[in-house]
């Protein structure tokens, strides 16, 4: 009963969508009916600059890393832990406050990788960091970051459940980049822009 408790509830915040939030606060563009018309902090920062995508991605973090937070606080149980990771994972993907419209979780789910421990952060976002600086391709970054996850999951952690739930994890985030991966073979998909304020 309470793994499916903390999964609802790792939900319902997961559904909090932090660019539509922002944007409509601010009274930027609305990211889902504009430039790329993902719902996430990328597509927040080519709109509206850095400001606007700093505070869309703070809010994807934190509400990845509340629920993860949480589990491991009150629970201790590695079964809760990574239901609430696919939990509020899945409330981005597929928001109940939004028709279930959402982004691709990226920030989300580094948000949880940080519930998990500096060193799954360090690890998952450094692999992010690196492959950004090198590509400037957000998907391409985003989908090794995810990728290395599992296993650096698997090396820190230890345990099979939440190493499962970051499999599933990635391969969500695969799916939810197709359309990226084929203007990357096309040699279209954009890169990021670093010089808006």
């Amino acid at each position: 009963m309470q793994v499916i408790l903390f999964f609802l509830l790792a939900y319902l915040i997961g559904s909090i969508s932090s660019a539509i939030v922002v944007s409509k606060i601010l009274r930027l563009p609305d990211p889902r009916t504009s430039g790329s018309k993902n719902p996430g902090a990328t597509n927040v920062l080519r709109l509206s600059g850095k400001s606007a995508a700093a505070l869309t991605l703070f809010g994807d973090i934190a509400k990845g890393t509340v629920p993860v937070v949480a589990a491991q606080i009150f629970l201790h149980d590695p079964a809760t832990v990574a239901v609430a990771l696919l939990g509020t994972f899945l409330g981005h993907l597929y928001p109940l406050y939004f028709r279930f419209k959402g982004g691709k979780g990226v920030a989300t789910a580094i948000g949880a990788y940080l519930g998990l421990g500096i060193p799954v952060l360090i690890g998952v976002g450094g692999v992010w960091l690196v492959v950004a600086a090198i590509s400037r391709y957000a998907s391409l970054s985003s989908m090794l970051a995810m990728l290395s996850a599992p296993v650096i999951v698997w090396f820190y952690i230890g345990d099979p459940l939440i190493c499962a739930a970051s499999a599933v994890v990635f391969v969500l985030v695969v799916v939810r980049h197709r359309t990226n991966i084929q203007r990357l073979r096309a040699g279209q998909e954009n890169k990021i822009n670093l010089g808006r304020s």
